[in-house]
């Protein structure tokens, strides 16, 4: 069971069918608390934001849930098994693209498939599907250097989806590319949730984001961080992309989780 509240803070328990479960999650850097016994669950399928101020264990949190680093206490569980690692069940999409400079796009997009051994007829294929669906179609023999920051954003994405892991994670994909792309990068995005049926964690730390892309949104305290509400709004759920933010939800939504963080805005 997980607290929930709607747009008007109003709180009711309900059942989430979890494909990541995150249990009394500590983590100290020497002296420094990151996290503090922090739970959460992710729903299946579904995309989850995290979202909170600067400093606050967002990221740290997202690379325990990848196996990147170690929590100090309690766990991690991917599907009821334990994370002790990265595994193929998670991918995860940089903030930087961490791109291969030396390799074309169709070349990046399917080297994970490269590395568990596919071989190269069947991996391209993959490779072109995903290329197609964030766009790139015409761009598989381009190289990161000639790409817009933009369109390498895209090609890590592609990357991610095209090894099939069920969980997607995001550290804050967006944040180096124009408004104009990041409003249509967060509406193609909702596009993949829906027909991916894959689990999406997304970093952020814009507000409107997060209520724009997300099926539920996890406030983060300061650190030492914890879990300080869980919003799902639901309300506009359905609603076409470009109505979402003139929906008075959406904004009444927006409001309220700025006034549960002003008073962590330095």
């Amino acid at each position: 069971m997980s607290q929930t509240s709607d747009a008007f803070g109003k709180a009711d328990p309900i059942d989430i069918d979890s494909a990541v479960s995150v249990r009394g999650v500590s983590k100290n850097y020497g002296e420094v608390e990151a996290l503090r016994d922090l739970s959460l669950e992710f729903p299946r399928g579904q995309l989850t934001s995290l979202l909170g101020p600067s400093g606050c264990g967002k990221t740290t949190l997202l690379k325990i849930i990848a196996g990147l680093i170690p929590a100090t206490a309690g766990e991690i569980e991917i599907d009821g098994r334990k994370v002790t690692g990265p595994g193929p069940d998670r991918a995860f999409v940089f903030q930087d693209f961490a791109l291969l400079p030396w390799a074309n796009v169709l070349r990046n997009v399917s080297f994970g498939l490269e590395l568990r051994g596919v071989g190269k007829s069947e991996r391209e294929a993959v490779a072109e599907k995903y290329i197609g669906n964030v766009g790139l179609s015409g761009f598989e023999k381009a190289y990161p250097h000639e790409l817009s920051g933009g369109m390498r954003q895209r090609v890590g994405l592609a990357r991610a989806l095209s090894v099939d892991a069920q969980v997607l994670l995001l550290d804050e994909p967006f944040s180096a590319v124009d408004e104009q792309n990041r409003r249509k990068f967060q509406e193609d995005l909702l596009a993949l949730v829906r027909n991916e049926n894959k689990t999406f964690i997304f970093v952020t730390h814009s507000i409107e984001e997060a209520v724009y892309i997300s099926d539920q949104i996890a406030i983060l305290l300061p650190r030492p961080s914890r879990v300080s509400e869980i919003i799902r709004p639901t309300s506009f759920r359905g609603t076409k992309a470009d109505n979402i933010r003139r929906s008075p939800e959406y904004l009444d939504i927006v409001d309220q989780i700025w006034a549960s963080l002003r008073n962590y805005v330095e």
